[in-house]
């Protein structure tokens, strides 16, 4: 049915999609929030009562973007969709989930530490908080995504902004095709989606020229100077991928620094 009929199947997704994160992420929240402190037996309460509805979302975002993926690809190819479900571990950063929503008590606790105010301390920990669980939910959207187009035979895939606002890393990044076997890059608080490039023909590595100019525009801008063929500023010192030691590849600025596998307890 071609383009009207991939148009209603990423509104779809994209409505299932955001009202699942917007639900979980104000459930979790709330949790927080209604704590009567923050301390260590607060903690394992607060882990007890999230974890499985987290868990369990992730999982639903799995197979929402599975059956989203295996429609779109169906509807490219002419054939039937076909979902057979994904396996996602629970563990999806490699670390155990517990241990990750310990983090922002962790927080909480090093701010207090510091000699800050109590609420002041509790919002930042508050603040990873959201962090931790829109990247989780975000992490459970790619690997399901590269699960099911491996399974389709796709080779290639791009990133598609949503809403009506996106950063400058997603925007730029959004011009590029990736490979199949490569996870969609991300970074904290992302939300965009995989779509997939259906045929085993390279589209090459620009498939957006329009969005390109309208990025270097931008940056023209803001900077006082763009150069379509990225010398000056040159984008590919600005914009990198780089392996995370628990998101996988992350979208980044070059002068970034952060915790590579190596950084990693245990590991």
């Amino acid at each position: 049915m071609g383009e009207a009929l991939q148009n209603a199947l990423t509104d779809r997704y994209d409505a299932l999609s955001g009202s699942l994160r917007d639900r979980v992420i104000s459930f979790v929240l709330d949790a927080f929030d209604s704590l009567g402190g923050h301390r260590d037996g607060d903690a394992v309460a607060f882990i007890e009562q999230v974890l499985p509805t987290v868990l369990a979302a992730q999982a639903q975002m799995g197979q929402i973007t599975d059956a989203y993926l295996s429609a779109m690809i169906a509807d490219m190819l002419g054939s039937a969709a076909a979902p057979t479900g994904v396996a996602l571990d629970e563990a999806l950063r490699g670390v155990p989930p517990d241990e990750v929503y310990t983090r922002p008590f962790v927080t909480t606790w090093t701010a207090l530490a510091q000699g800050k105010a109590y609420g002041q301390a509790v919002a930042e920990g508050r603040t990873r908080l959201l962090s931790i669980t829109e990247t989780d939910l975000q992490l459970a959207r790619t690997h399901a995504a590269q699960q099911s187009m491996r399974r389709s035979g796709a080779k290639f895939f791009r990133r598609r902004l949503t809403g009506s606002k996106n950063c400058a890393l997603c925007t730029i990044a959004a011009t590029q095709r990736y490979r199949v076997e490569n996870l969609m890059p991300i970074h904290p608080g992302c939300d965009c989606k995989v779509e997939p490039l259906v045929g085993n023909r390279d589209p090459g590595q620009i498939i957006d020229e329009k969005l390109l100019r309208e990025a270097h525009d931008a940056v023209a801008k803001g900077v006082g100077q763009s150069d379509a063929g990225g010398r000056a500023p040159d984008y590919r010192d600005v914009v990198v991928t780089r392996q995370h030691g628990e998101y996988g590849p992350l979208l980044a600025v070059r002068r970034h620094e952060f915790t590579g596998p190596d950084d990693l307890p245990g590991s």
